[in-house]
């Protein structure tokens, strides 16, 4: 990777829809190269995918909520990974170091459907401990920039 790879990602984790062209007048490329760099991108995993960053309350998610989970014995992670890659109300999961094992992040509904999640994480065998907090408001979400 090199410093025009770093401008394309720059522009495209700014906006995933902005065109080649535009990209290519930027960069001073030309697009077929831009294409061509962005689909080596692709092809190598630099560039994961491309998504619209959707607002949670405007989809009738009022609650966010982050979970700390403590598990047993890293032989019960695989079945709780597995757990929270099945659960469309877990949007994040983050394997730490630390006092505890993960943190999740929760978009949901109401309490009740996080309820329901929560039960359900800590029904999963080698689930020793949980802790809920509740996101009263989220003043940064963003990805990394470049």
């Amino acid at each position: 990777m090199d410093s025009i790879d770093l401008k394309i990602l720059r522009h495209l984790s700014r906006n995933a829809r902005v065109s080649a062209s535009d990209i290519a007048s930027k960069v001073k490329l030309s697009t077929s190269a831009v294409i061509e760099r962005i689909k080596k991108m692709e092809q190598n995993g630099t560039i994961k995918g491309y998504t619209a960053v959707l607002d949670p309350a405007k989809l009738g998610k009022d609650v966010t909520a982050i979970m700390s989970i403590v598990v047993d014995h890293p032989k019960f992670n695989d079945g709780l990974i597995a757990a929270v890659n099945a659960n469309p109300h877990i949007t994040e999961c983050l394997y730490i170091a630390g006092e505890v094992d993960f943190f999740i992040k929760v978009v949901t509904d109401n309490t009740k459907t996080l309820e329901t999640v929560l039960n359900e994480l800590k029904s999963i065998p080698g689930v020793s401990k949980t802790k809920t907090n509740i996101v009263l408001n989220s003043t940064k979400n963003s990805t990394p920039q470049l």
